[in-house]
């Protein structure tokens, strides 16, 4: 529960957003320009469930279209009103440009509580929402293109790629309406992971800058850093899987709605997620202990937090007892603009959410750019380069053999390196890349500049800097 003088999440976009163009040079009437949104439709639509007719309401704002098409994802939560919605859909821009993918930023919800409904229930409300957007050209291949979020995912994909598909039978791009779709219905690769993976690359970026690292007083590499991470949905569940098995991470804890499980010597993350599948609560697991309030070990001493789920969960109420060096933001908005000052006074580095949490819209983009193309990634390259691979090792073996040398590259070696690149690795491949670049923009402008002490400043300087161009190219 935030603090009653605690500002919106709307506000605390825009608090952050007029201390960035504050240290900027924009054009008269520009940063205006910039801050609006240009667009946000309220749609009501009946549908018919369990003998009556419900009536639901649901939003998509656009909030720049200085690029086309507009990208955001679609959320199904009760708290989704129009002014989140509208603040969603700036950081999406920001965030698009920030990571260099071509969209403006956009925004949808729809109020409704998803575990109320049966699937057969839920595809007739997806669908009559979708409807309604596309009849309004709010969901097209070409101007808006939405994507899963929190309450929803492939599966209301596929449902709203079908519906446009029905209601634009001669759209040959029509698939490319939305993005997160299972991949046999034209998704891609790693795009449900993407987000968690994006904020394991965040951090990797993150612990390869030595200045950050002595601003975060943190040391090292990410083995045994201890991590607490907040929910453990798709975006917590991944981040906190690949940082541990992959880069030797302790999850000391997990908080979820009904509690925290507790282990310092490392949680089994894989377990917890099988254990939440089946039983639908943290409640019984036998391996940490369990403690009642979440709230709490927020608080808890840590090198790294990890909020991964709700808004403001760190705001003026607990921003001073935080002990955690490094935050890096997984959820949309976990730290209020409140909250952020206190932290920054403190000297925590916080790792912005319109960076940390981009890995969904950049494997989005590949997924969007992928639908447009009609091809999978690698399909036309993958044996060509296994082949060239070929000759060389075998050259290798062969002057290895006539200059009796004798030696031969070991099967391990040669199997990783004939292999050629699949869609899965050209995507971690493309979003390694996206996130490590981004990040150095973000690092340039933190490390050089005086008048910028936080990451977050930086990243809306160097978004809003390319936002400002194109509106630039346009004539603005």
């Amino acid at each position: 529960m935030q603090p009653e003088n605690e500002p919106s999440f709307r506000e605390s976009v825009d608090i952050m957003f007029n201390r960035a163009v504050a240290l900027m040079d924009l054009p008269p009437g520009l940063e205006e320009k910039i801050r609006v949104c240009n667009a946000t439709y309220t749609v009501r639509f009946g549908v018919r469930l369990r003998g009556k007719i419900v009536t639901f309401t649901g939003y998509r704002s656009v909030h720049s279209e200085h690029m086309e098409p507009v990208k955001g994802g679609i959320r199904y939560s009760m708290a989704v009103n129009q002014n989140e919605v509208e603040a969603l859909a700036a950081l999406m821009t920001y965030k698009c440009a920030l990571v260099e993918a071509p969209f403006g930023g956009s925004k949808g919800g729809l109020c409704i509580d998803p575990r109320d409904y049966d699937e057969h229930e839920l595809e007739l409300i997806t669908r009559r929402f979708a409807y309604e957007l596309i009849k309004r050209d709010m969901i097209n291949p070409a101007q808006n293109v939405p994507a899963p979020d929190m309450g929803t995912g492939e599966r209301e994909m596929a449902w709203i790629a079908d519906q446009y598909k029905r209601m634009n039978t001669t759209d040959i791009n029509g698939v490319a309406c939305v993005t997160g779709k299972p991949t046999h219905a034209g998704g891609i690769q790693g795009r449900t992971e993407a987000t968690g993976r994006g904020v394991q690359y965040a951090l990797h970026a993150f612990f390869r800058d030595a200045q950050g690292k002595e601003k975060a007083g943190l040391t090292g590499t990410l083995r045994n850093k201890r991590v607490v991470i907040q929910g453990l949905g798709n975006v917590g569940y991944h981040a906190a899987k690949f940082l541990s098995e992959e880069d030797g991470c302790l999850i000391t804890a997990i908080i979820e709605r009904d509690g925290v499980l507790c282990n310092d010597a490392g949680l089994d993350v894989e377990a917890v997620h099988q254990w939440i599948s089946k039983h639908g609560t943290i409640e019984g697991y036998p391996n940490a202990n369990l403690q009642p309030d979440g709230a709490a070990l927020l608080e808890a001493d840590c090198d790294i937090l990890i909020p991964a789920a709700l808004e403001g969960v760190i705001n003026l109420s607990n921003a001073e007892r935080i002990k955690a060096p490094l935050i890096i933001e997984a959820a949309n908005g976990p730290v209020t603009a409140g909250a952020d000052e206190i932290l920054r006074s403190k000297g925590t580095v916080i790792i912005p959410d319109m960076y940390a949490n981009a890995g969904g819209v950049t494997v989005s983009y590949f997924e969007w750019v992928k639908n447009l193309s009609h091809i999978r990634f690698g399909r036309m390259q993958r044996r060509q380069e296994e082949s060239r691979h070929q000759l060389v090792v075998d050259e290798l073996e062969r002057l290895s053999a006539d200059s009796g040398i004798g030696w031969q590259l070991s099967p391990n070696f040669k199997e990783k390196y004939l292999r050629g690149a699949g869609e899965l690795e050209l995507v971690r491949s493309g979003l390694d890349d996206t996130m490590s670049t981004a990040y150095e923009a973000m690092a340039r402008v933190w490390h050089s500049r005086k008048d910028v002490d936080d990451l977050r400043t930086a990243a809306y300087i160097v978004s809003i800097e390319k936002v400002a161009a194109s509106y630039h190219a346009k004539g603005l």
